[in-house]
């Protein structure tokens, strides 16, 4: 069996689903997903390990997500399926290595989902501070899993909005900031306050390459673009599109935004709290009314992010239905194409998220975000390696012709593994992220012994779903 027809037979084991979503969609759904509580939340954690050096943590962070990207867009571009990179690590690695990807990513996104949601709880606090966290948990969990089951389309439609709320908010963020640091001419504000206190690394490299963590969880998502691309109408321009413009708006956005945040607040004044850095910045600067409506679009950035995490993670679950390691149920898809029992099962990180916020209310956003983080992280380091093993099979067995090549390959490729490696190490000796491998390190043990002494016998074989028209 080719690799084409080996290829196929496992991407046509995900059919059924419906290709409605736009090049303009795809590229609104990357950057949606990234540009959430990583920056608008995450962001004050990362200030507070690393001060001003912040910006080179997360200078790091979109070094990695544009190897990342790169990687992704060419597998993608020659494999277009909703199993995306679980798909590609099927082929090219192994079923074992497959299997492991697409369930670590699966329960990565599941808590990813339980962190936004417990984001937006905190934020609905600006205005109704009586009102118990859970309450809007429930509501707006509720409503986004109610436009996940309608369609793609649907996703698609309210995607697109919520992300170009974001994008024009952040641009204005950009313009005013930049106005009151260069062009105000008001004391305090200004680069000086990237040493003022304590230096550019005031807690040393250390500080700053925890800070990478963080600033990984916040480009988190952007990964999504290879999972839509399997209900996209013309999957390879859309992706092609979509890299180009998520790695300069991300890292504009990110950068710019950070940098501005820094030079009008004192790093020591903003990392600090559970108040996003951009509300602060809102209120020293003391524009009327700039703070709710800031906050406000903070919340559609927040639920924004956990709608594009809802889609991720049902697909992901449907693609590992389909492959058998879970159950048949899980990979029925409604009249409208969408898969509503995998839906309602990868929303467990809401009712985490609800319990969580209730027994731990002052933690509960850093707890989850570190838990989700191990499948994060190990996602993105067999990207690497799935990437490494696809354009080696390529050169030595010939096969699909590349529209889209990675550059510097094998060096570009490596220095992502290895990059991410040691970030997932890292963790083991920071105390706000050792949870990340005492949950990860067990989940994937158990995950290995489910697959070897159970799934592996209700695997589907890809010579069993080989279709006789296979090309």
């Amino acid at each position: 069996m080719n690799e084409s027809n080996g290829f196929q037979a496992i991407a046509g084991r995900e059919k059924g689903l419906r290709q409605q979503l736009t090049s303009a969609q795809m590229s609104m759904i990357a950057i949606g997903g990234a540009i959430g509580t990583g920056l608008f939340m995450g962001s004050t954690f990362a200030i507070g390990f690393a001060g001003p050096g912040v910006l080179v943590s997360y200078a790091i962070g979109a070094l990695i997500t544009l190897l990342l990207m790169g990687c992704l867009a060419e597998m993608t571009v020659a494999h277009p399926t909703s199993g995306s990179f679980g798909a590609y690590a099927e082929f090219y690695i192994s079923p074992l290595a497959g299997f492991l990807m697409r369930y670590a990513y699966w329960a990565c996104i599941v808590l990813a989902v339980g962190t936004e949601v417990t984001a937006i709880a905190k934020y609905m606090k600006f205005w109704f501070p009586q009102v118990a966290e859970w309450v809007w948990i429930l509501s707006f969990s509720a409503a986004l899993v109610l436009i996940n089951a309608t369609s793609v389309k649907a996703f698609g439609n309210f995607e697109y909005w919520f992300s170009a709320i974001k994008i024009t908010a952040i641009v204005g963020f950009i313009l005013l900031g930049a106005y009151v640091v260069f062009g105000s001419g008001t004391a305090g504000y200004g680069l000086h306050n990237y040493t003022a206190h304590g230096g550019f690394l005031p807690h040393g490299l250390e500080g700053m390459w925890v800070a990478v963590i963080i600033a990984i969880f916040s480009y988190l998502s952007v990964e999504m673009i290879a999972v839509a691309a399997g209900e996209a109408e013309d999957p390879q321009r859309a992706v092609k599109q979509a890299f180009r413009a998520t790695l300069i708006r991300l890292v504009v956005f990110y950068l710019l935004t950070l940098a501005l945040i820094l030079a009008i607040v004192p790093w020591n004044q903003t990392g600090q709290g559970a108040q996003s850095p951009f509300v602060t910045v809102m209120q020293e600067i003391g524009i009327p009314g700039a703070t709710g409506l800031l906050n406000f679009v903070i919340l559609i950035a927040a639920v924004s992010a956990m709608n594009s995490q809802l889609y991720t993670t049902t697909r992901m679950m449907f693609s590992l239905s389909r492959a058998g390691h879970a159950p048949e149920s899980m990979g029925r898809l409604t009249r409208n194409g969408v898969p509503l029992n995998a839906l309602l099962l990868s929303s467990v990180g809401i009712a985490l998220a609800t319990v969580v916020s209730l027994v731990y209310p002052e933690q509960s956003f850093t707890l989850m975000m570190a838990i989700s983080m191990f499948g994060a992280l190990f996602t993105w380091m067999m990207i690497f390696l799935t990437h490494y093993c696809f354009r080696r099979y390529h050169e030595r067995n010939g096969g699909i012709q590349l529209s889209f090549r990675m550059r510097l390959f094998p060096w570009s490729t490596l220095l992502g593994l290895v990059l991410m490696a040691t970030i997932l190490v890292t963790t083991a000796f920071t105390e706000v992220f050792r949870m990340t491998l005492v949950f990860g390190a067990p989940f994937l043990l158990v995950l290995v012994l489910a697959y070897h002494f159970g799934l592996r016998k209700r695997s589907k074989p890809v010579a069993a779903v080989l279709e006789p028209s296979s090309r």
